[in-house]
């Protein structure tokens, strides 16, 4: 039987769409879903409120969740915070989930974009690290007689929504590579609050990139969505979107 995937992103508790969100978790519960996957931007600010609101919103499904820490999940106000520490609000939330999700049909790998830091401001983009990528390539690598489906998840898009343009994910066009090179189906992830299904190619590799819309307010042009991913380790991804008309 295939395994079921429910996909959202950018709830941004404190911002958040709430019948947008009623919807997507009636679907978890009654659609079969087999697990759940949140590509970050769990809050607005990083609040510890907004963080509340974000673990008591997950801690209401049965299946597994699994989770990603996006830009907006790192201290705004507290900059001592961010440079110290800056998922420790994150980790309330993170505490109550699942560490990782497989099946027999599919593992999950995650693959960090974020970083309190970069060589350019505002820091929203997505920054991929050296020690972040051999990361996921070594369990990537891991996996290379493993036939099942190997699905990366990270907050940020590793490539611009166009060939040609400037890529807003720094090393990203260099991740996308390697991972496609290493096995990987397809990267799934959020950020950009507008839902897209892709085949790209960078260094002769192809690779699929999956994203979600946002079940917040914040919208940019498009109703907010999520999707559902079904895998089956033969068959491959059918990807279903939901949007959520106003």
């Amino acid at each position: 039987m295939a395994t079921r995937i429910f996909h959202m992103s950018d709830p941004h508790f404190g911002a958040e769409n709430r019948e947008a969100l009623n919807i997507f978790a009636d679907a978890v519960r009654h659609e079969g879903a087999d697990a759940l996957l949140c590509t970050g931007d769990l809050t607005q600010r990083a609040t510890y409120p907004q963080f509340e609101a974000a673990a008591r919103f997950f801690e209401q499904f049965d299946v597994p969740v699994v989770i990603c820490a996006g830009n907006h999940d790192m201290p705004y106000y507290n900059m001592w915070e961010r440079l110290v520490d800056p998922y420790r609000r994150y980790r309330m939330v993170q505490r109550g989930v699942a560490d990782a999700f497989a099946s027999d049909d599919v593992v999950l790998v995650p693959l960090v974009s974020t970083v309190p830091l970069q060589p350019r401001f505002p820091w929203v983009d997505g920054l991929v690290r050296r020690q972040a990528l051999q990361s996921t390539l070594a369990q990537l690598r891991s996996l290379a007689q493993d036939p099942r489906l190997k699905l990366v998840f990270c907050h940020h898009p590793l490539l611009p929504a166009q060939d040609g343009q400037k890529n807003p994910t720094i090393g990203g066009d260099d991740a996308f590579a390697q991972l496609a090179k290493a096995g990987a189906q397809a990267v799934i992830s959020g950020h950009v609050h507008i839902p897209f299904d892709q085949q790209r190619e960078r260094g002769g590799r192809s690779l699929r990139m999956l994203g979600a819309g946002t079940l917040s307010t914040r919208l940019r042009g498009v109703p907010p969505s999520f999707q559902i991913l079904t895998c089956e380790a033969d068959a491959g991804i059918v990807a279903e979107r939901r949007i959520i008309a106003p």
